[in-house]
């Protein structure tokens, strides 16, 4: 997960009951695994005393903060969101460096067609 992250900003009242997801996302970041696929990442924790619900705040390795509630989102859904958006920048990255265009644009009349490595029959039988 941190592999695409710059900084992870975890931002909570420690008397909190909603810090929840905020202390198993930090568990996450701060495991021996986590560390070493990005050794670069900062991780912050700022304690508040407000009522304002928790949140994590994480910076993509292109730049990119995104804010997100901690108090209504588990744990693993704020993971997950930031593997997938991180996947989502590893696939542009990876289309940039060969030259295509971002983001790829498919053409209307392809949406229809049937792919050829897939034969229905086949398909059918198996599924029964």
């Amino acid at each position: 997960m941190l592999r695409f992250l710059s900084k992870v900003r975890i931002e909570c009242n420690p008397l909190d009951p909603r810090k929840t997801a905020c202390m198993e996302l930090l568990a996450q970041c701060n495991a021996r695994k986590a560390k070493e696929s990005n050794p670069a990442c900062r991780v912050e924790i700022h304690c508040r005393t407000d009522d304002r619900p928790p949140q994590v705040v994480v910076t993509y390795v292109n730049g990119v903060e995104e804010a997100i509630d901690a108090a209504s989102n588990p744990a693993q859904a704020i993971s997950q969101r930031i593997f997938d958006r991180g996947q989502f920048l590893e696939t542009e990255q990876m289309f940039r460096e060969a030259g295509e265009f971002w983001p790829v644009v498919i053409p209307e009349g392809e949406f229809h067609q049937s792919f050829p490595g897939i034969k229905p029959e086949k398909a059918e039988e198996k599924s029964q």
